[in-house]
């Protein structure tokens, strides 16, 4: 009957671990696994990361190059292009185009991200457009066809 006084490990689940440095018996005797000589064979020996033993290391011998500016401002880009295949799809019904307009047809992918709206293309019917960010030429190419621009914050 098991009760839990007496219960024991399956055979082969627990194993006795390896004791290095008990004499030469025990087969890890001598060097005590740790090889002969070297920074590693030392007690208290620590190498640290991506030391080469003096030689200058790897990361030093690359050049470097590029910059990451930490302020840039992720966006989604629309070219009103764009904008122009949805009209002549007819999926524009009325004349307001906004992310989650946007989004709807799979224009954009995110409605977490901002939109910018650039004036590659022409546009040849009057919208409400209303996104994040707009280039100059997308702003006076939506106001001459009649349509008005809306900057979300």
């Amino acid at each position: 009957m098991k009760h839990i006084g007496n219960l024991k490990f399956a055979v082969g689940a627990k194993k006795d671990r390896k004791r290095i440095a008990r004499g030469a018996g025990s087969g890890h005797g001598g060097t005590a696994t740790r090889g002969n000589k070297g920074q590693k064979s030392r007690s208290g020996a620590h190498v640290r990361i991506g030391f080469e033993g003096g030689q200058m290391p790897l990361n030093r011998r690359l050049p470097k190059f590029g910059f990451t500016n930490r302020f840039k401002k992720d966006c989604q880009i629309v070219n009103l292009s764009r904008l122009q295949e949805l009209i002549d799809e007819n999926l524009l019904e009325n004349s307001e185009v906004n992310p989650e307009v946007l989004f709807s047809y799979g224009v954009i992918k995110k409605l977490d991200i901002p939109v910018k709206i650039l004036g590659d293309g022409e546009l040849n019917k009057a919208l409400n457009v209303s996104a994040h960010f707009f280039s100059k030429s997308a702003k006076d190419k939506i106001e001459s066809a009649g349509g008005k621009v809306i900057v979300n914050e």
